[in-house]
């Protein structure tokens, strides 16, 4: 098994255009690599947190055979920032200088529908991730995912290991984080998934992705992240460094590893609660907010 790296450093070159999906306001970039991105910015929506957790999930994703774009540190420069016509847009980027995340850019992927469903062992390995990962944001209103050359790809991790929005208030708590449940029935890919325990067609697909995320992999995927993302919290002793922080972030998800009776999703408790109809209300409330 190859370990999560250090993520690539590129510098922006050319700001295309914003993305305005969400409230963080991504946009494509042009690259020194030749490359093109959808870059996440520092300065947007939740800050640098939400980067880490991108990051660290999909380092956890390649682990478990599941799509995800690549991923680099791209630098971002303050004349592009300062050339940008549109307002928001320019102030996002001026707040934003430095280190931001570039996410490979996928040309002619389209957004997951179900018309094209990924395997049952891929949906299960994607349901498991985002279950140990507490990801709220897959949804059917909210898919982050797309079909690319005939497979199923996961984005946007952003939403996931949330716990760490609630540590300047109270502090590390694996034990905590390792005894939050998940509501799976929301999921997108709950019908396609089945059951993840004892899964005749895949054997036991949980002890298997418990199998390859062994504490290296893990350590591996939060070494990933760039230590300027890190931010310490002031006053508290177990996070007052970006390597304490880092440690913290292992530490929350090996406890979790360790006993995943309170988060493994059951079987279906019924039919979907959500299905296309609720992506087609999503998708036209998004065009009429970007008209």
């Amino acid at each position: 098994m190859t370990l999560p790296t250090a993520l690539a450093r590129v510098t922006a070159t050319r700001y295309v255009l914003p993305l305005r999906e969400g409230g963080s306001l991504p946009g494509l970039v042009e690259a020194s690599d030749d490359g093109t991105y959808v870059m996440k910015l520092t300065g947007a929506g939740q800050g640098p947190r939400v980067l880490v957790a991108e990051v660290i999930v999909a380092g956890l994703a390649r682990a478990l055979e599941i799509p995800t774009p690549e991923l680099v540190v791209l630098d971002l420069q303050e004349p592009i920032a300062r050339f940008e016509p549109d307002e928001e847009v320019q102030d996002v980027l001026s707040a934003s200088l430095g280190p931001n995340l570039g996410v490979d850019y996928l040309p002619g992927a389209f957004g997951y529908d179900g018309s094209r469903p990924p395997s049952a062992g891929l949906a299960g390995r994607i349901l498991w991730l985002d279950a140990l990962t507490a990801n709220v944001d897959r949804t059917w209103s909210n898919p982050n995912l797309l079909v690319w050359h005939g497979r199923t790809w996961a984005i946007d991790h952003g939403a996931a290991l949330y716990f760490h929005h609630a540590w300047p208030s109270r502090g590390v708590d694996p034990a905590r984080f390792a005894a939050q449940p998940y509501d799976a029935e929301r999921h997108i890919l709950r019908g396609v998934a089945g059951s993840l325990a004892g899964s005749a067609a895949e054997g036991d697909l949980d002890e298997a992705c418990a199998a390859l995320l062994t504490p290296d992999v893990v350590r591996a995927a939060v070494e990933s992240v760039p230590a300027e993302w890190l931010h310490p919290v002031e006053g508290l002793a177990g996070l007052d460094s970006p390597e304490a922080v880092r440690a913290a972030y292992v530490d929350c998800l090996l406890a979790r590893l360790a006993d995943r009776s309170a988060w493994l999703p059951g079987p279906p408790a019924g039919p979907p609660s959500e299905g296309p109809e609720d992506l087609a209300r999503s998708q036209e409330a998004r065009r009429r907010w970007t008209r």
